[in-house]
């Protein structure tokens, strides 16, 4: 079963993350952070991992120690989840259009973390949630995800709709990589025969 929950306390945050990479996309996200919420129910919908996350923070401050410590925290079940990645795809894209927004995704799940991140937001603030945020969140994951994560804006003059289609196409992306590959059997996808 390729299910995994984490659990991450600090002195700032306290999270639950449950994760099953061969779910239907259903979503319980509950972490007081209103639009962060949206954006992971729209990465488990469109990644058809069954998500659900429970999280603390110091919001009394700001928002960013419930991102980060989500993302981390995400990544690190997704890599127990994924175990030695035995049969997987690995490899993940997509190019996606939402309104005015369109965003490249493209990822490996390498167990070598890097990000490239191209995407800047016409605005501080989407609400009362910093843009800056968006890529934090996507650090984390990659960082303690293991993921060589390439991030690029061809388009985008709204930030609400530029942030929610980051979410889908890496979701899109992360979908295609975790699936089973059924000409590769049980095999690790490298020629290293480890990831």
């Amino acid at each position: 079963m390729r299910k995994a929950s984490i659990t991450r306390k600090t002195s700032e945050t306290e999270i639950s993350v449950s994760i099953n990479l061969d779910g239907e996309g259903h979503y319980d996200c509950q972490t007081g952070v209103g639009f962060f919420d949206h954006m992971l129910d729209q990465l488990a919908r469109h990644s058809l991992i069954d998500i659900t996350i429970r999280a603390k923070g110091d919001l009394h401050i700001d928002d960013h120690h419930t991102v980060e410590d989500c993302g981390i925290a995400l990544g690190q079940a997704l890599v127990a989840a994924l175990g030695d990645k035995r049969g997987i795809r690995r490899y993940g894209a997509c190019h996606l259009p939402m309104d005015d927004a369109q965003i490249a995704c493209a990822l490996d799940l390498s167990g070598r973390p890097y990000l490239v991140w191209n995407i800047d937001f016409p605005s501080a603030k989407i609400g009362s949630f910093d843009t800056e945020l968006v890529r934090e969140c996507f650090q984390a994951l990659s960082s303690h995800g293991g993921i060589t994560l390439h991030m690029d804006k061809l388009h985008g003059l709204n930030s609400h709709h530029i942030a929610e289609a980051a979410f889908k196409a890496c979701a899109q992306a992360l979908r295609a990589a975790v699936e089973p590959d059924p000409r590769k059997g049980n095999a690790i996808p490298s020629t290293k025969g480890a990831l």
